[in-house]
């Protein structure tokens, strides 16, 4: 299969466990999903598969915003998506849980809620990427 498509978030687009996420300028279709997030240790290049997991911090759950329409506008002009994904206050990030502490995820539930409205619902293990 092909490999996964990757962005950036910046520093400034973090938002702490607890702290409300502001609706963001210059877009009406904002999107939310639901994440694994994976805090590195170490930084590696070429590192073998049997070795990637040492390479690991440690886990929490986040929320990835993406401003769609502008998404769209950047991906029909074959442009990077940095402004409709690496905004301000555009991840949401919940308590760290180091590996030291709680060991590796491979599996474990995770969802999204909205206004007590389930919207995503799914557990690690079935993560493609």
């Amino acid at each position: 299969r092909a490999p996964p498509f990757v962005f950036a978030k910046p520093a400034d687009a973090l938002v702490g466990d607890g702290e409300p996420v502001p609706y963001p300028p210059r877009t009406a279709n904002l999107h939310h999903e639901v994440e694994l997030v994976v805090a590195l240790a170490a930084a590696g290049r070429d590192v073998p598969v049997a070795r990637a997991l040492d390479l690991v911090y440690g886990y929490a759950v986040g929320n990835d915003y993406t401003r769609r329409d502008l998404q769209k506008l950047a991906k029909d002009a074959g442009r990077p998506w940095d402004v409709a994904k690496g905004f301000d206050a555009s991840a949401g990030l919940g308590p760290l849980h180091p590996v030291a502490a709680r060991g590796h995820v491979s599996r474990g539930r995770i969802w999204l809620e909205v206004n007590g409205r389930r919207r995503q619902d799914a557990d690690v293990a079935e993560l493609i990427w």
